[in-house]
């Protein structure tokens, strides 16, 4: 009889985890206020927007999708309301390997959504709250260069110019530190490839050859030293 027992159990086990792997990414989580509409979990393959699976959704905001991750990257779950409205209608996040949990409301659906159960997502979420404040800064500088006492005198004007370009400065120098001082994170090379890859090639230079084994065989690991190669051949 324990035997049996020890069978049973063993049998439960294996149909637990059969179809998942080491690899596998569960992403599920609530719109709060979502009646209908069907949500999509996207990602970019090859330069493509990319719908992995979808959902439709009718009188309960609750959703799960399982994906297979070879490895981390960034994705989306984008929302079509069926309301006509294409605002605020797409989450993006890192996703990676684990259960990642997403809540948000249907109405504000990319502005309050809480993303928990991936690091690499945290890192992300740490260096664009930094970076905000870079680009808000840098409209405030193209609002005031717009205004006609601004335009009308040039030393002004100038002066606006140079602020400006002194901010988008500072902002592409934090990028690139942020990526040097989180060689071990899978955002460290996405950082490099795709928000400041027109960056001097010795930047990006160091940030490829500081990475970690592991990140470096990533997805925009491979495409960072993909990217410096082609750079080289110029």
């Amino acid at each position: 009889m324990k035997n049996l027992l020890i069978v049973a159990l063993l049998a439960a086990l294996l149909t637990s985890c059969a179809g998942s792997s080491e690899n596998t990414m569960t992403v599920s989580g609530n719109v709060k206020g979502l009646k209908k509409g069907t949500l999509y979990l996207q990602h970019i393959a090859d330069t493509t927007l990319v719908t992995i699976d979808s959902l439709i959704v009718e009188g309960d905001g609750n959703f799960s999708f399982t994906t297979e991750v070879q490895s981390p990257e960034i994705f989306y779950l984008y929302l079509d309301k069926e309301d006509n409205n294409n605002i605020n209608d797409r989450i993006t996040f890192f996703g990676e390997p684990g259960n990642i949990t997403i809540n948000t409301s249907w109405n504000t659906f990319d502005l309050n959504a809480k993303v928990e159960g991936s690091k690499s997502h945290e890192k992300l979420m740490e260096y664009q709250k930094v970076m905000s404040k870079f680009n808000t800064k840098n409209l405030e500088y193209i609002r005031t260069g717009l205004e006609p006492e601004i335009q009308n005198n040039p030393a002004a004007w100038d002066s606006i110019q140079n602020l400006s370009d002194r901010n988008v400065k500072r902002g592409y120098l934090f990028a690139l530190n942020f990526a040097l001082n989180n060689t071990d994170s899978y955002v460290a090379p996405y950082i490099a490839v795709k928000e400041v890859a027109d960056a001097n090639i010795k930047y990006l230079d160091s940030i490829n050859n500081s990475l970690s084994a592991e990140v470096a065989n990533s997805k925009y690991g491979k495409e960072l030293k993909e990217h410096i190669s082609e750079l080289k051949k110029e």
